[in-house]
């Protein structure tokens, strides 16, 4: 977008001609067809010449495919109603924002498609040289006369806060709130992240009958051209809401918005999936919490501690897991349709209690896991841990994390054979709340904590997009991190030993920020940073602040239930491998990517920031143009043969690709995802620090058939059974270039998710996956060597910036197709 150095006619200056001023009401006689003649021509010239200025944007900023259409900036005189005056819905020509100058003239922002240009002209040239009517007035007097001047649209346009709001300099940045109409906020949302902008998660969009209001954080340059490329913004304003507004409200006011939001809310029913929370216990008196939490589901593992919360941090999980941020649910006023519920297991002691010996967590976690299931054995749930054992690294496996990794797997005591998996999601641990900047260490240098590391829990860690600081006394104060980056509260698995640990975090969601003074010296966690939930102490604060890894879990916890609920018949895995393949990265995330190098240095990315930031409506829908294929399988990966433990299936997946559409398509890049996720059965002896094979029961791995490689000899080079010389070397293959991190950086844990990028031509040839067993101790022992396992397995083909139907062809193919299995 060019800035706006074009000449223009200024219309807070616009002086219109007095004679015609004296002669609005009598256009008819004197001098009236003169001024009349005067002030059509007048606006038909600055109508075309915005056009013109408009149309040359269009062509000099080709960042984004523009908009069949164009915005103009009309000014109308004080009393003129715009909708009256401008709209025209037939012809798709329709009023945006709506704001006043300091002359008192009316400013709308007026969207204009191409092939309506003639309609406005029309109108223009009927009133210049139309007929009067008997009372002496010409035609289409009402469209035209309010209208004191027609210029090119401008940002200013579109701005309809406090005017000392605006950013004034190409390069400064801000959240914006940029409200879109209701139909196109998605058009919006994939223009602004094809740019580059920070978009807030979905759950912090605010939605009105004809408008959704999404937070971006931009610089203003970037505003423009998302504003004028897309036409799908009708105003912009400066985003400002965090909790201090509400935190720092009288409790009247806190109790009338909770209760305003209560009533909002259709509340789940009784047998809805939970999010089952093993923390401090809940508070259950909260209007918020009351109606999702049954009294008979706070549960305790000490009937002696009590079930409710002492503490305010299991009622503030409690909110998180079931409303998200209250901060945007307070704001608007939509309605919520709740389609889970929480239940509550305390696990840690009250004050006055002797805490709990850590050795003792597995155990403790295991028996909460049981007296959960065995108060509603029908109900499906989501387990939530956001405890971990302090200062404690999650570089091996401990009885805490294996008791994770057991219980996941339907394997701790008590489970009969055939129990059903299990879903936990752990909190990946907290850095330091450090005061002196001095003291405060980097993330990559605070490993995850305890039990974390387990390779069957969804591990989370904590990103921010919380920028913007409006607590009393902090003026100068400053955000440590930046918007889309890693929270300051977060730990990472860098330091852990590439080869033989799980990658953690899988995915990082909202934890916060912190704040640093003007000299740099000092941090604090201020209000403003951090989310929005409900409070432990109804009585005083039914609102409360809270941040950190505990909010990030809560959320993950809340997805994955919302999950639950829309795909009932998932397993545990594919929700997992759901949340990880809907992840995506920030735009900081991805700088730093580009900046990493090769596949082999992206290994630290991965440690860092997981799989990104995941997202429901990415999870729970496919659109045109990102497609989700989900398969759900049981596998046998080892088998006895002539006394001879060995490997047994190998399973393929032809996939529907629409080939001679990407062939058609040619050198443009698609994208194409898979996702892996399988539970293991532990077993945590001497040797699985030092080899991952001794840890889990088996191993899985996804492989692609390369370009130019046969289906003969993918499975003879994926399987060596096929081979003549079952212990030679199996075909090469040939080029597979293209991935983003590579088979070494998704060989460790139970979940493997990685991207393929390249010309559309190239990935028509590779449609053939094969999911196949790698060595674990099941194979050493003949008592499991035929055990069978379970596995989700994810394929997405997305061609994010092309407007094409992938959708009809891939389920024709689908309709026709059979899953392929190969004995390995």
């Amino acid at each position: 977008m060019a800035e706006f150095d074009k000449p223009h006619i200024d219309i807070t200056t616009r002086v219109i001609p007095r004679p015609y001023q004296a002669s609005r009401q009598k256009m008819g006689g004197g001098a009236a067809p003169r001024i009349r003649a005067q002030h059509g021509a007048r606006l038909q010239a600055e109508m075309r010449a915005a056009f013109v200025e408009a149309d040359d944007d269009r062509l000099e900023d080709d960042r984004l495919d523009h908009t069949d259409g164009v915005f103009l900036e009309v000014a109308l005189r004080r009393g003129t109603n715009p909708i009256d005056t401008l709209e025209r819905k037939r012809d798709k020509i329709r009023p945006g924002a709506v704001s006043t100058t300091n002359d008192n003239e009316i400013r709308v922002a007026l969207f204009v498609p191409d092939d309506a240009r003639p309609v406005l002209e029309n109108i223009i040239d009927e009133y210049i040289n139309g007929d009067l009517n008997d009372r002496g007035a010409p035609p289409k007097r009402d469209k035209v006369e309010p209208i004191e001047a027609i210029r090119r649209a401008r940002l200013e346009t579109f701005w309809t806060d406090e005017p000392d709001a605006l950013p004034q300099e190409a390069q400064d940045e801000i959240w914006w709130e940029v409200w879109c109409y209701a139909e196109l906020a998605d058009q919006v949302k994939d223009a602004a992240e094809a740019i580059n902008c920070v978009v807030a998660e979905s759950h912090y969009w605010l939605k009105f009958p004809e408008s959704t209001v999404i937070p971006i954080r931009a610089i203003r340059v970037t505003i423009e051209l998302l504003l004028f490329a897309t036409a799908g913004i009708s105003e912009l304003r400066r985003a400002s809401a965090t909790p201090v507004f509400f935190i720092e409200a009288d409790h009247a006011d806190q109790t009338q918005w909770t209760e305003n939001l209560a009533e909002r809310v259709t509340w789940p029913a009784g047998d809805a999936p939970a999010v089952c929370l093993l923390d401090t216990g809940v508070n259950r008196a909260h209007i918020l919490l009351e109606p999702a939490i049954s009294t008979g589901d706070l549960l305790t593992v000490n009937a002696d501690w009590g079930a409710t919360d002492d503490t305010g941090h299991g009622t503030g999980m409690a909110g998180l897991a079931l409303l998200g941020d209250l901060t945007p649910r307070l704001e608007d006023q939509s309605a919520i349709n709740l389609q889970h519920r929480v239940e509550s297991v305390k696990i840690l002691p009250p004050d006055g209690f002797p805490a709990n010996d850590p050795k003792s967590y597995g155990s403790i976690t295991q028996s909460a896991t049981s007296l959960a299931e065995i108060n509603n054995a029908e109900r499906k749930r989501v387990f939530c841990l956001a405890v971990t054992n302090d200062n404690v690294s999650g570089a091996r496996a401990t009885t805490w994390s294996s008791a994770i990794d057991q219980a996941a797997v339907g394997k701790m005591a008590g489970d009969e054979d055939g129990a059903p998996s299990r879903l936990f999601v752990v909190s990946a641990g907290n850095a330091p709340s450090e005061i002196d900047v001095n003291n405060i260490l980097p993330a990559d240098q605070l490993p995850i904590e305890d039990p974390s590391q387990a390779w069957n829990a969804l591990s989370v860690g904590g990103y921010t997009n919380k920028t913007d600081i409006d607590d009393a006394g902090y003026i100068g104060w400053t955000a440590i991190a930046d918007a889309g980056d890693l929270s300051p509260f977060t730990r990472t698995s860098v330091t852990w030993p590439q080869s033989r640990t799980a990658f953690k975090p899988d995915v990082v969601m909202e934890a916060g920020n912190r704040a640093i003074s003007p000299a740099g010296t000092e941090a604090l966690s201020l209000d403003s940073l951090a989310l929005l939930t409900t409070g432990g102490n109804v009585d005083t604060q039914p609102l409360m602040p809270f941040a950190a890894t505990s909010a990030a879990s809560a959320q993950c916890a809340r997805l994955a239930t919302q999950l639950c609920a829309t795909y009932p018949d998932f397993w545990p895995e594919t929700i997992r491998a759901l949340i990880v393949h809907s992840a995506e990265w920030t735009p900081k995330m991805l700088q730093e990517m580009d900046n990493a190098g090769g596949m082999t240095a992206r290994q630290s990315f991965l440690r860092r920031y997981g799989h990104g930031v995941p997202d429901f409506s990415r999870a729970a829908a496919s659109a045109n143009n990102h497609l989700a294929l989900i398969a759900q399988n049981s596998i046998t990966p080892f088998k006895v043969e002539d006394g001879q433990k060995k490997f047994s299936d190998c399973h393929f997946y032809k996939l529907p690709w629409p080939k001679q559409l990407l062939e058609g398509i040619g050198d443009q890049d698609v994208r194409l995802k898979l996702t892996l996720s399988y539970f293991v059965e532990p077993n945590p002896g001497r040797f699985a620090s030092i080899d991952a094979q001794r840890y889990q029961s088996f191993g899985l791995r996804f492989d692609l058939k390369r370009r130019l490689e046969t289906e003969d000899d993918f499975i003879k080079r994926t399987n060596p059974k096929e081979r003549e010389d079952p212990l030679g070397p199996g075909p090469k293959g040939g080029d597979n270039s293209g991935w983003k991190f590579g088979p070494n950086s998704v060989s460790a844990g139970s979940l493997h998710s990685d991207e393929w990028v390249g010309p559309a031509a190239a990935l028509a040839a590779r449609d053939l996956v094969c999911v196949k067993p790698v060595v674990g101790w099941w194979r050493q022992s003949a008592k499991n060597c035929r055990r069978t396992g379970r596995y989700a397995l994810i394929a997405t083909l997305s061609a994010p910036n092309m407007d094409i139907d992938l959708h009809t062809p891939i389920q024709v193919s689908v309709q026709n197709q059979v899953d392929v299995e190969i004995p390995f």
